[in-house]
């Protein structure tokens, strides 16, 4: 059960009390709320997302499994498996300097646009108050050791951002995480990048399923 009281053991509860059933969006939420005062956290996705890579829950979402619809989602068992390396932070120095070279807002840029919204404001998309959290800028997956002392390997983003991230960006890099993408993607989409590979490499499907070099 829930170690702790933080939003990541309040979500960690209510899934490991629910083992193979589907949880909505809405049922997250609710167990994610501050018991004390009710206030919805901004980040529950991102604990959320810790859940399975820190701590090794397997938690399918829609695009693990058919039986699911968008904002549902499943713990199907209780084992973990072994995290590769535990996800770092920044320093609270290092941390303090990314908040003044970012003057307190989100630092996400997407075509020369910057997202700019400042911790505690109302976010006019997501709803709910900013709270700024750092981000690796290249994906946990891609490099889990970032250099928690170095301010330039980290960054500021709010909630939303932190959630549109996901895995699919290096910051770093400039380069986009294709597997992360793929592996996000619903089935129709998969289908479609799958037939994209095959013709690249020339090979073809045939009726019975198999696959042929052309």
């Amino acid at each position: 059960m829930a170690r702790g009281s933080g939003v990541r053991d309040r979500i960690r509860a209510l899934f490991l009390a629910n083992i193979g059933k589907v949880l909505t969006r809405q049922d997250i939420i609710a167990a994610s709320r501050d018991p004390a005062t009710g206030v919805e956290p901004e980040n529950w996705h991102q604990r959320l997302s810790e859940l399975r890579t820190d701590e090794g829950y397997t938690i399918w979402a829609a695009r693990d499994s058919a039986d699911l619809r968008p904002g549902e989602y499943m713990m199907p068992h209780a084992e973990r498996r072994e995290a590769a390396a535990r996800r770092v932070r920044p320093t609270p120095g290092a941390w303090r300097t990314v908040l003044e070279r970012a003057g307190d807002r989100c630092e996400w840029n997407e075509a020369g646009e910057t997202c700019g919204l400042q911790a505690g404001d109302v976010d006019p998309v997501g709803g709910g108050r900013v709270k700024l959290t750092p981000d690796h800028k290249s994906p946990h997956s891609v490099d889990p050791n970032s250099d928690p002392n170095d301010p330039d390997a980290w960054q500021a983003l709010c909630g939303r951002h932190q959630v549109t991230k996901k895995n699919y960006w290096d910051n770093a890099t400039g380069k986009l995480n294709v597997t992360a993408i793929v592996q996000a993607a619903g089935a129709r989409d998969k289908e479609a990048a799958f037939q994209l590979l095959l013709d690249y490499f020339g090979y073809r499907r045939l009726a019975d399923g198999d696959i042929v070099r052309r």
